[in-house]
């Protein structure tokens, strides 16, 4: 008994470290099984939990076809006002019971406009099809130009299997990829880099999916599932888009974003318990957000590091050049962090010789490196593209010109070298006699 009470004590308090490890791993709480924010104009991760854990998607996978719309409409591939006749599948899967749809009718015309709208707004599974068509030829087509587009855009752990985000059950009986009960599959981090470069590449997706409704060409008028925004059910100031989804596999997520003071974030939730949770986590993390991140100045322009503000030059009117750099850093910063970040200079080697020394002529604005900032801490300032590092990066440049010397005073300085190297070979070794 002495044995099996102690074991269970011992039991109980490990369990109990571990639940308190665990909370501190979440430090929201969110009830969700994986989410992440992120500062949209960077890309810099301020929160996330299980974020590459691999979950279904559901029509959040709406937001790639918005991609490859706007990107066709910008390459002149595709029109707004382009017509679009609907097939039989089409008009049929637009009358299928239960399912988010926008009905469309069988041999009319409609504009890709329309359809845009009516996928981005209140998430219409048929007008998606009928864009993938007319972006692709087939969905088929089209769903594996959605996986080459994911690749292309840095999208890890994705996989399309359909252009709605649907389970392929649903499809009847005609699903483009994937087994007859498969569905999409992303995770938080890929799901808010496509966000991500979708507002950064395309932001007139806000025009659309800031809409509250639309009233469509059938009399009648289609809310926006986004809750969120301002006119609807969960109003949230800031909120202006994006996507919304949830199948029986997927749960119930949302990709959001808001921007409030000229500082907008992203926000991932997945696998929420209801339609109602996804908006009442999504709002815990926005309040973190915007009430504890601020966009801070680290890096001021024209800034010199005070242990690197020259360069020795060689061969020119002058023996240094001052540098600075070009541009100002700045980041979104946890209130009361700013000075936990310190500024790093980073000269181009290629530009410097073995000493260490630019060749003149430098013209005064030439790239000589960057200048960057790290955590104090020696934290990891994650990003969610490999090259988010960029963001927080600046040119150096000189600060101003510095013209070749000519032939005599090259020759005169190269005399008095030689003299001086010699002469204070002959010092040494006269030291050396005593």
């Amino acid at each position: 008994m002495f044995f099996a009470t102690l074991i269970l004590t011992i039991a109980t308090v490990f369990s109990g470290f571990t639940m308190k490890a665990e909370a501190a791993d979440d430090q929201l709480g969110i009830e969700a099984e994986a989410a992440i924010l992120v500062d949209a104009e960077s890309g810099k991760v301020l929160y996330e939990k299980n974020s590459d854990v691999v979950l279904g998607v559901a029509s959040m996978s709406k937001m790639m076809t918005e991609y490859m719309v706007l990107e066709a409409i910008k390459k002149g591939k595709l029109q707004w006002d382009q017509k679009v006749k609907i097939n039989e599948y089409v008009h049929k899967l637009s009358a299928a019971p239960e399912l988010s749809n926008v009905g469309l009718t069988q041999g009319e015309d409609y504009t890709v406009k329309e359809l845009y709208q009516a996928m981005a707004i209140h998430s219409g599974n048929a007008a998606t099809v009928a864009l993938a068509e007319v972006l692709s030829g087939t969905e088929k087509n089209h769903v594996e130009k959605m996986n080459k587009k994911a690749a292309e855009l840095g999208l890890k752990d994705v996989k399309f299997v359909n252009s709605t985000g649907l389970n392929n059950k649903d499809l009847l009986g005609k699903h483009p990829a994937g087994n007859p009960d498969e569905e999409n599959v992303m995770t938080a981090r890929s799901l808010a880099k496509l966000a991500y470069r979708l507002l950064k590449d395309y932001p007139e997706v806000l025009e659309t999916a800031s809409m509250p409704s639309l009233k469509f060409r059938d009399g009648r008028e289609y809310k926006n599932f986004n809750w969120m925004l301002p006119e609807l059910i969960f109003p949230y100031d800031g909120v202006d888009g994006l996507k919304t989804g949830s199948t029986d596999f997927a749960g119930y997520g949302f990709t959001a974003t808001a921007m409030r003071n000229g500082q907008r974030y992203i926000s991932v939730v997945m696998k929420a318990d209801s339609k109602d949770s996804r908006f009442a986590e999504t709002r815990k993390i926005l309040d973190y957000a915007f009430n504890n991140f601020t966009k801070e100045e680290l890096v001021k322009k024209n800034y010199q590091l005070k242990s690197k503000k020259t360069i020795p030059v060689t061969k020119g009117k002058e023996d240094k050049v001052e540098i600075h750099s070009k541009d100002s850093i700045t980041m979104a910063v946890k209130n009361g962090e700013k000075d936990q970040y310190a500024p790093v200079l980073v000269l181009d080697k290629k530009k410097l010789n073995e000493n260490g020394e630019l060749t003149a002529p430098i013209k005064k604005g030439e790239q000589v490196g960057y200048m960057t900032v790290k955590s104090k801490k020696g934290d990891n300032i994650s990003f969610l593209t490999e090259d988010g590092q960029k963001e927080i990066q600046v040119p150096v440049v000189a600060a101003e010109s510095v013209e070749k010397a000519n032939w005599f005073v090259l020759m005169m300085r190269g005399i008095g070298g030689f003299f001086g190297d010699l002469f204070g070979g002959i010092a040494d070794s006269v030291k050396g006699l005593f």
